[in-house]
C-alpha cells in the first residue's frame, strides 16, 4: 500500500489520480485550495483531504506533517497544482508573470522541498511532476507559462541526479491537450494588455481555447491511469509523454534541434582555443 501526496487534487488529473489510487486500494492525501470539493465526491478511510495554497511554504509543511501523522510516510508527491496566462510574452504585466511564477515554479518548489526530508529518510519514493508538452516545446501566446514549464524540467533533470543514489526516483510528465478544466477562467487567465503588432501570432493564440475547450481528444482518466503505471514502474522514465499531439510536437522538436545542430555544428565547433606549437 503506497501513500499519495496530490496537489490540485479537486478536479482534471489530480482528482482522477486520488480517485484511481484509492480504486487500488492505497492512501491518498488529496490538497487542493478548496479541499471540500475532493470531500464531496470521493469518501474512504484511506483519504485525507487537505488545504493547502502550495504558494505558501508553510502551509506546504503543515500539510506534509499531517500526511505523515496519518499514514506514517510519503511514497509519490505528484505536483499537479498549475496555472496558465495566455497573451504574447511582451503583453504580460509583471504581476501577471509573477502568478503563475508563485504556482507553478515556487510553489512546486514549496511542496517538493517540505516532501523530500520524508522520501530521503525513507531512502525511497517518487516524485512525478505534471508539466506540459509546453514544457518542452513553447508557441505563441503560450510563452510565460511555458518559461515555468521549462523551468520545473530544468529543475526536474537536475533532482533525478541528485536524488538518483537516495533511491528516489523523478518523472516528468508531459500531457498534451486533455478533456480537464484547465482551459476555465478559474486555471487560465489571459494577458490584460494586447498589442495588435501580435494579432496574427499571440492574438490567434488567445482566441482558440473557446473553440475548443472540454473538446480535447485526451482523456483524462487514461491519462491518471497512465501516471499510475510509470508511478509503478521499477525503473520509471525521466519525461513520459501523454497524447498523440504531444508525441508529434516532440518528435518535431527533436527534429528540428537535430537539423540545427547539423547545419551550425562546424560554427559551434570552432569556438576553441588554437592549440599554441
Amino acid at each position: 500500500m503506497r501513500t499519495w501526496f496530490i496537489t490540485g487534487a479537486s478536479r482534471g488529473f489530480g482528482f482522477e489520480i486520488a480517485r484511481q489510487a484509492l480504486d487500488l486500494g492505497d492512501n491518498v492525501v488529496a490538497t487542493a485550495r478548496t479541499p471540500g470539493a475532493i470531500a464531496a465526491e470521493l469518501t474512504s478511510e484511506r483519504l485525507l483531504a487537505l488545504p493547502l495554497d502550495v504558494s505558501d511554504p508553510d502551509a506546504a509543511q503543515r500539510a506534509v506533517d499531517a500526511a505523515v501523522d496519518r499514514f506514517g510516510g510519503i511514497d509519490v508527491l505528484v505536483n499537479n497544482a498549475g496555472r496558465g496566462l495566455l497573451g504574447a510574452v511582451e503583453e504580460a504585466a509583471d504581476a501577471e508573470i509573477r502568478a503563475v511564477y508563485e504556482t507553478n515554479v515556487f510553489g512546486l518548489l514549496a511542496v517538493t522541498r517540505a516532501v523530500l526530508p520524508v522520501l530521503r529518510r525513507q531512502r525511497s519514493g517518487h516524485v512525478l511532476t505534471i508539466s506540459s508538452v509546453g514544457g518542452f516545446s513553447g508557441t505563441a501566446g503560450w510563452g510565460i507559462y511555458n518559461s515555468t514549464k521549462f523551468a520545473v524540467e530544468g529543475l526536474s533533470e537536475a533532482l533525478r541526479v541528485e536524488l538518483a543514489p537516495l533511491g528516489i526516483h523523478v518523472t516528468i510528465v508531459e500531457p498534451g491537450m486533455f478533456r480537464t478544466d484547465f482551459l476555465d477562467d478559474s486555471s487560465l487567465h489571459a494577458a490584460a494588455v494586447t498589442i495588435e503588432d501580435y494579432h496574427e501570432t499571440a492574438g490567434q493564440t488567445r482566441q482558440r481555447p473557446s473553440t475548443f475547450n472540454h473538446q480535447q481528444q485526451g482523456d483524462p482518466a487514461k491519462a491518471a491511469a497512465a501516471i499510475i503505471t510509470v508511478a509503478s514502474a521499477e525503473k520509471p522514465p525521466l519525461r513520459v509523454q501523454l497524447g498523440a499531439d504531444c508525441v508529434a510536437r516532440v518528435e518535431a522538436k527533436l527534429a528540428q534541434v537535430a537539423d540545427e545542430l547539423a547545419s551550425w555544428r562546424e560554427l559551434a565547433l570552432s569556438t576553441a582555443f588554437e592549440e599554441q606549437r
